[in-house]
């Protein structure tokens, strides 16, 4: 195995050594180099002894290239890619997955199924490890990449299979376990679908996980998406109300046993549970550290309390802004989950801020299907449809959308509209709001913020 140097930095170490783009890294300390962890951990070191190949992989060219440097200087070697080797994808076929349930026609990107431990330190992605073995695992304890992020879904082993279509899926206690007693901190996954790993199975999940104790960092247990797209999938039933409430009470139930085990909640339900029960999402100090908000657990919480924070700086800082006197009619177009909340926070801004008037819009999730509630699965095909249908008088002089609906912090939403074709569509003025209180507070008051 090589990898191959795809640019060298001017004047960096490794061009003052002679090492050029499209030469192969064969060895570094007689270690061979897989990914950028490897990379990485290898070349930390003071003196370094690199075997270089060049030339046609017919006919190469194979040198010795000795480096002195300090332990955490770069070499200055760029790869075509940032982790070096491919991504992994998945092998499972989940009876639950999502991009099984896109249809036809879409970009190729939102079709690629990634499965990567990789990933999982890297930027935060979750993993099912059927496609590594014990090899890889203890490597990850070697490099020290903590936290990984682990969709577990069940620990019976039996269900575990049926619920990824992977054979070699039912050991997942026995992987975690190899993680956890090499100290490697872990945050799980547990997508619930109805009467599959729900109840019962649920809570032995959880109680199989509190034995991996204080190694477990948190516990999601979001509800399976669900969209018109699946026929010829295995059937799945949307949570009720009842259902979701129930969900609830065995969440506070485990929080309870966590807390007595380790003095943290550990294992937290999706906003949608609480959406859909009609409960109120609990209060700030109870989401602790918020371990899980990619995963949409928390996310209304912590932004109500960042709303309400900023007005109240904001209340005796008569010079924060100067005052419009004109009066500002905006809308705000929110994903059905979120409606409720964005609604009771865009009016506290108008309180402060009376010559600004808000609509808050829901957009239904017509391209999926009314299952799919959360705001960064809108599409531009049903922004333009649903808004168009209002006059534009009411809508005011802009559309605020959230920046979770923009794909990679990009200007494409995820059919592929983007904002200008919205702005084209409607002919009025759309701002992307970041996911904060204070880009909130600034989004309705005229102001675009990053924060």
């Amino acid at each position: 195995m090589a990898v191959t140097c795809n640019n060298i930095k001017q004047g960096s170490l490794a061009e003052r050594a002679g090492i050029k783009p499209s030469d192969r890294i064969i060895t570094i300390n007689n270690e061979k180099i897989a990914d950028v962890f490897d990379y990485d951990f290898h070349t930390t070191e003071e003196t370094l002894v690199i075997i270089i190949e060049s030339g046609s992989e017919e006919n190469p060219h194979r040198k010795e290239i000795e480096i002195q440097k300090e332990q955490y200087e770069d070499l200055g070697i760029e790869f075509d890619t940032y982790m070096i080797d491919c991504e992994k994808s998945c092998r499972n076929k989940c009876i639950f997955c999502f991009i099984d349930q896109n249809p036809k026609g879409m970009r190729d990107n939102l079709y690629f199924k990634d499965d990567d431990t990789r990933l999982s330190f890297l930027t935060g992605s979750y993993a099912t490890l059927t496609n590594i073995d014990d090899k890889e695992l203890h490597r990850i304890v070697k490099y020290k990449l903590s936290p990984i992020n682990i969709s577990v879904h069940t620990t019976n082993p039996e269900l575990r299979i049926k619920m990824l279509n992977n054979r070699f899926a039912g050991d997942i206690l026995r992987k975690i376990r190899i993680l956890t007693e090499g100290n490697i901190q872990v945050n799980c996954q547990i997508v619930l679908c109805k009467n599959v790993n729900d109840g019962e199975e649920l809570e032995r999940s959880l109680g199989d996980l509190l034995t991996l104790i204080p190694h477990i960092n948190s516990i999601s247990i979001v509800p399976v998406g669900i969209t018109k797209y699946r026929e010829g999938l295995y059937p799945m039933e949307p949570f009720t109300k009842e259902d979701s409430a129930k969900l609830i009470e065995i969440v506070e139930k485990w929080q309870d046993i966590f807390i007595a085990h380790m003095q943290s909640r550990v294992v937290f339900a999706a906003d949608e549970f609480y959406v859909k029960a009609e409960i109120n999402t609990p209060d700030y100090e109870k989401y602790e550290e918020f371990p899980q908000l990619e995963n949409g657990v928390g996310m209304l919480t912590l932004l109500e309390k960042e709303v309400r924070e900023e007005l109240n700086e904001r209340k005796d800082k008569k010079t924060f802004f100067k005052r419009r006197e004109k009066p500002r009619k905006i809308t705000i177009a929110t994903g059905e989950c979120a409606y409720k909340v964005i609604s009771r926070l865009a009016s506290l801004v108008t309180e402060k801020y009376p010559h600004i008037e808000v609509k808050v819009l829901p957009v239904k999730n017509n391209f999926y299907g009314g299952e799919v509630t959360v705001t960064g699965l809108l599409t531009g095909e049903d922004l333009i449809q649903q808004l168009g249908a209002i006059e534009k008088e009411e809508l005011g002089s802009e559309i605020l959308l959230s920046n979770d609906m923009f794909k990679d912090d990009g200007d494409l939403l995820l059919d592929g509209i983007t904002a200008k074709e919205i702005e084209s569509a409607l002919d009025i003025k759309v701002i992307k709001v970041y996911n904060s209180g204070y880009a909130f507070i600034d989004a309705i008051y005229g102001r675009n913020s990053r924060k």
